[in-house]
């Protein structure tokens, strides 16, 4: 399979290079700049002939944020610049037979108008996007200083992060009541989520991230399976000067915390690179809360021609975990009913798990002819874990005085491997079509070694999908579909449409009124083990259905004072088709006490729906906000019947809410960027919500929280920053899920270098 696709690959990539335009008479050369003058790699840049909007070609900036278009004419031109995390820029030109140089420097832009990409897969501004899109910088993540995913998105607008214990802990990610697995990961463009199954935040290093983009809402018609209530996008850093840059540094703190990290990049001639590791070790607090994670990675590229880029990127992460389960509720112990006594139940002093992961991609990008960009990407993604518990532990025993806690030696390892085409082409400025094409193949093997043999599936996937986008005067509209065929569950068709308003133009106070609108499907298949593990403790569900979802959502976008602040208010109905669940035996089977042994299925019809606010402004020229607040309503509509004798939960039944979804939910983010110095503050306030201690304890709900964190940075010289970072600075005692006490108050302080760049 990975031999055809490459073969496939360098089949196309010939193909095209051979209908790569050559130079022409007269040059115009685009050098696009930061507001601090570095490069901007990356960013988009369009050459637009102004009376007919003609889209005469589109191109992207080299690593030292260059690129040269070739004209048969000497204009007039229009050249429209779009870069991720800045505001649109347009500017005019001309070109003759001499070379002519622009130089366009991009500017921090009001929230509605900076550029993303994840909403469309391709730059537009955000305004413009039809769905809600938030991001975090990559000086903003500087100043986080976020050990992992989840340490980050959290203070998004809309994320609620469940993470069961400290460092290393799973950490689910819950989106307008949907499931934990209905996010789609994407990290240098390979999904690294594993289908179907929850994708654990808590040990995503964000070493090196250039940018995090997060889209709330149904997203399967541009990004497939798993998209049905949130994308989450991350991108590394590209190397950009002339002189080699090496910048590394290290800090420690409390619960015998130490992290370092080294990066050297740059860019010569045609050449590009960023090599990078990390290293991250805390004894976390308290019994077997120990984490450590070592990360390597490499983003290089490579430009063929002008309008060609060849570009290569690797990461891998490798982390151990302590793993003493559930054992504290809500501060305070359990108490059973086994002769009327308390029961205390204490941590697991010795299970611990181990993730191996790689990611790779190689991608080739055209830009050619006139106004067309195609995307070839070769890509595969390994998932290794482990979880071990030799001894089990007969003091750790559930409400009815059973054991629970037993040995297990458990192991997956998964494997998505896959090629995918994506081209794009703006007919004119007001309308641009993206369409493409995905192939896949998913295996794994999942078993425990105290339990042999091991079972093994594997799924073949392809999917054609199309998007179109257009603007008439005030109306934005986007309207596409995905076809998907799965090897398992035959075909599914996903539609998706967008709309977008601007309902008054406004002045300088009340200065743009936008009405929102969007209706999309999306699907999920289920993960591989749920559907043939052959576990002990687990009995395989070979009839597993995949999760459907309709969802839409209508907002109103509010503009003030010249744009630099805007209010958004959004309603959003999602309605779920066969949600996957997880249910225990409520009597003993085939020998297994009550609550040992489990199956997933599949619960008929769920909704979530609820309202989201948002602020987002310029407090000062350097000093921004980010706040928002949810109100969520969720249940299941339609259950099956749940009966002692099968694998099901009262949880799951008719008129109860969905588990782990707070009805009331905020997020702040207020962040100072400066020349010598920069702040952020930070706060997840999250409700109080249903949550199950799955051991028949009688604990049916986690206690709200306000996590709090602070970061800080302090130029000293060009060369050399101090910071320091805080988190749960309030030192609240709290559960983000039940029976899995969270880190307390903790802090890191460093420095970090860099010798070299230009």
């Amino acid at each position: 399979m990975r031999s055809t696709l490459a073969f496939f690959f360098l089949v196309l990539n010939f193909v095209v290079l051979i209908f790569v335009v050559a130079a022409s008479a007269a040059d115009l050369k685009v050098t696009v700049l930061d507001p601090q003058s570095a490069a901007v790699a990356g960013a988009e840049v369009l050459l637009i002939r102004p009376g007919t909007k003609a889209i005469l070609a589109t191109q992207n900036t080299s690593a030292e944020g260059v690129t040269v278009f070739h004209t048969e004419a000497a204009g007039p031109f229009q050249v429209r610049v779009l870069a991720p995390g800045f505001g649109e820029e347009t500017l005019n030109a001309t070109a003759d037979s001499s070379p002519t140089n622009l130089i366009v420097h991009l500017r921090v832009a009001a929230a509605a108008e900076t550029v993303v990409v994840s909403a469309t897969r391709t730059p537009v501004p955000g305004e413009a996007a039809g769905a809600s899109v938030d991001a975090l910088s990559g000086a903003e993540l500087s100043t986080m200083q976020p050990i992992s995913a989840g340490d980050a998105v959290r203070f998004l607008p809309g994320a609620v992060v469940s993470t069961g214990g400290q460092r290393g802990g799973i950490s689910s990610f819950f989106v307008r009541g949907g499931e934990s697995t209905y996010n789609k990961i994407i990290v240098d463009g390979v999904t690294v989520d594993t289908p179907g199954q929850t994708f654990d935040f808590g040990t995503l290093p964000l070493a090196e991230a250039d940018r995090v983009e997060f889209v709330r809402g149904a997203q399967s018609t541009l990004y497939g399976s798993d998209a049905m209530t949130s994308v989450v996008q991350v991108w590394t850093r590209t190397g950009s000067t002339r002189v080699p840059e090496l910048r590394f540094g290290a800090d420690g703190g409390n619960f015998g915390t130490a992290n370092g990290n080294a990066a050297l990049a740059g860019a010569y001639r045609e050449f590009d690179y960023n090599l990078f590791a990390n290293q991250f070790n805390t004894n976390g607090q308290g019994v077997n809360n120990a984490y450590s994670d070592s990360l390597q990675g490499a983003n290089v590229g490579l430009a063929i021609t002008e309008r060609s880029v060849l570009r290569v990127r690797v990461r891998h992460s490798n982390s151990y975990t302590g793993v003493p389960g559930e054992w504290k509720f809500n501060g305070y112990d359990p108490i059973g009913d086994v002769n009327g006594a308390p029961q205390p139940l204490p941590p697991d002093p010795s299970e611990h798990s181990h993730q191996n992961s790689v990611l790779g991609s190689v991608e080739l990008a055209v830009s050619a002819p006139s106004g067309w960009q195609h995307r070839f990407t070769v890509f595969d993604s390994l998932y290794r874990y482990s979880d071990v518990n030799l001894t089990g532990d007969a003091a750790r025993v559930d409400g009815y005085g059973y054991q629970f806690d037993y040995p297990a030696h458990e192991y997956d390892h998964i494997n998505r491997v896959g090629f995918e085409y994506q081209g794009d082409y703006s007919e004119r400025t007001w309308a641009h079509s993206t369409f493409g094409y995905r192939i896949e193949n998913e295996n794994g093997t999942v078993g425990d070694l105290l339990y042999p043999p091991s079972t093994s599936g594997q799924r073949l996937e392809q999917d054609a999908y199309v998007q179109q986008q257009v603007t008439f005067g005030r109306l934005s509209a986007i309207a596409g579909g995905r076809l998907v065929h799965n090897s398992e569950f035959g075909n599914t068709g996903v539609p998706r449409v967008a709309l977008t308003l601007l309902a008054v133009r406004g002045g300088d106070f009340f200065s743009g009124t936008r009405l929102r609108f969007s209706y999309a499907t999306g699907f999920m298949e289920p993960a591989l083990y749920q559907s043939f593990a052959g576990l002990p403790y687990y009995v395989p569900n070979s009839g597993l259905l995949p999760v459907r979802t309709r969802a839409f959502e209508a907002g109103v976008q509010q503009n003030l004072l010249a744009g630099r602040w805007v209010v958004n208010a959004t309603y959003f109905n999602n309605l779920f088709h066969d949600q996957i669940e997880y249910g225990s035996n409520q009597l003993p089977y085939q020998g297994f006490p009550p609550g040992t042994l489990g199956q997933f299925f599949n619960v008929q019809r769920s909704l979530a729906e609820g309202a989201e606010f948002q602020v987002q402004g310029r407090i000062g020229a350097r000093l921004m906000l980010n706040a928002s607040y949810t109100n969520l309503s969720t249940k299941y509509l339609q259950s099956p019947l749940c009966t002692p004798a099968n694998f099901c939960d009262s949880i799951f039944e008719s008129g109860n809410p969905l588990l782990r979804r707070p009805k009331h939910s905020a997020t702040a983010l207020v962040s100072y960027m400066g020349a010598r110095w920069g702040a952020d503050l930070g706060g997840s306030f999250v409700g109080r919500r249903p949550d199950s201690d799955f051991e028949n304890f009688g604990i049916d709900h986690a206690a709200g929280y306000e996590l709090v964190n602070v970061g800080v940075w302090r130029a000293i010289n060009s060369r050399v920053t101090a910071y320091a970072n805080a988190g749960n600075i309030l030192n609240q005692h709290y559960n983000e899920v039940v029976g899995y006490p969270a880190l307390t108050a903790n802090f890191r302080a460093g420095m970090r270098f860099r010798i070299g760049g230009d």
